[in-house]
């Protein structure tokens, strides 16, 4: 057996993806496999799609997941911390200096260049949006209940219904998506017994239900804050850009972020490498609840990310399990098209009806679309494109 690479190998490894993995999380997924796969040969390519699909199958960051299990498949959970810090860290303190610089400008209405950082977020969400429909809603049921879900959000904007139009898309695909079937499974991805993933995923469930009650009970800004980033993090199926309307929801609708820090944090997390739930250090560094600048930052962080934590430890005893019964391949396939319903809807509201504005700003979401869609152009270079042509133009 190959000796397993050191913590400070894993950590280093995995920071220079952090620093040069620009592009999202199927990007995110390409880089992966080029340097775990074909350069270092920690794993073959059955195992490393075999924990994609396991990351697919679960809500959060599917390229950090993905990180997070090589790390723990190399040395146990303590691989796994090395391999998400390593990977998250770049981005994170990028995105937390990003919010010490807003917050010195005080109001955002005046600055020029967040018009078109709010343009460029548009392309961005529509680029995805489409992106995802084709892969995701390649027949026409499931391109209705895409439509449906996003329907349904738009006429119901409650605070839990992107979470009920998730669940009912999961039910649906249950019962009427079970006709495909993706072939074999591939090989195990470990060998661990199944019961050693029962209190990881008791864990999850008893913070996901606990963290509401005892933030209620207690009021306390620091529970009420981390409980908030947490339901996020679980409840996030496609992870990346999907992101956005829960955290929306969860940060704005109460007050403790205007839309346009909202929307600048996410325009500039799309110009850096790395994973676009570290909007999350941004955020929490800027909140005027529970901890203040850097380490409300990380704490926000921290919380966002430790349901896939929890629940990529859990689940991968169980997943060679799991992905044979085409009951859970089916649910997915109804969660997937679900999650593009609401992302579609994000689309309009509050991303659309904030970055469109008038002619100019349409022209230029436009014409960034057009770069990412038809010219292939990385999405940092259109951001920051977007960004100055807004200080100029609008």
């Amino acid at each position: 057996m190959p000796v397993p690479p050191s913590l400070l190998e894993i950590f280093l490894t995995a920071l220079r993806l952090g620093c040069t993995s620009f592009g999202g999380p199927v990007a995110h997924l390409g880089y992966f496999r080029k340097e775990y796969v074909e350069r270092r040969r920690w794993l073959d390519d059955a195992h490393y799609a075999d924990l994609v699909a396991l990351c697919q199958f679960l809500p959060g960051p599917a390229s950090s997941q993905v990180g997070f299990g090589i790390g723990c498949l190399q040395r146990g959970l303590a691989g796994g911390l090395a391999a998400w810090l390593g990977f998250t860290l770049p981005s994170a303190v990028l995105m937390i200096a990003f919010a010490y610089g807003v917050a010195s400008l005080g109001a955002l209405s005046a600055a020029g260049w967040l018009p078109g950082l709010k343009a460029a977020a548009v392309a961005v969400v529509a680029q995805a949006v489409w992106s995802m429909a084709v892969n995701l809603c390649p027949d026409r049921p499931r391109a209705t209940l895409a439509l449906g879900s996003a329907v349904a959000l738009l006429l119901l904007p409650a605070a839990w219904s992107q979470i009920g139009v998730i669940a009912l898309g999961t039910a649906l695909g249950w019962l009427l998506f079970r006709e495909a079937t993706d072939g074999p499974a591939a090989p195990t991805v470990v060998t661990t017994r199944r019961r050693a993933g029962v209190p990881w995923l008791a864990t999850f469930l008893l913070l996901l239900i606990g963290l509401p009650l005892l933030a209620q009970a207690t009021a306390h800004p620091w529970l009420v804050v981390f409980d908030r980033f947490y339901r996020v993090g679980s409840l996030v199926f496609g992870g990346g850009h999907v992101i956005l309307p829960l955290l929306e929801r969860e940060v704005v609708a109460p007050g403790w972020l205007t839309h346009d820090q909202f929307l600048a944090g996410y325009g500039a997390a799309q110009a850096l490498p790395g994973p676009l739930f570290t909007l999350s250090a941004y955020l929490g560094t800027l909140l005027h609840i529970g901890p203040r600048g850097w380490l409300g930052g990380l704490w926000a962080l921290v919380a966002i990310s430790a349901p896939s934590i929890l629940l990529v430890t859990g689940a991968l005893p169980f997943w060679q399990m799991l992905r044979r019964q085409s009951g859970a391949q089916a649910a997915l396939r109804g969660a997937n098209a679900a999650v593009v319903g609401v992302l579609l809807a994000a689309l309009y509201n509050p991303v659309w009806t904030a970055g469109v504005t008038g002619a100019r700003s349409a022209a230029l979401a436009f014409t960034a679309f057009a770069a990412l869609q038809l010219w292939k152009l990385p999405p940092w270079v259109v951001v920051i494109a977007a960004a100055g042509l807004g200080q100029v133009f609008l």
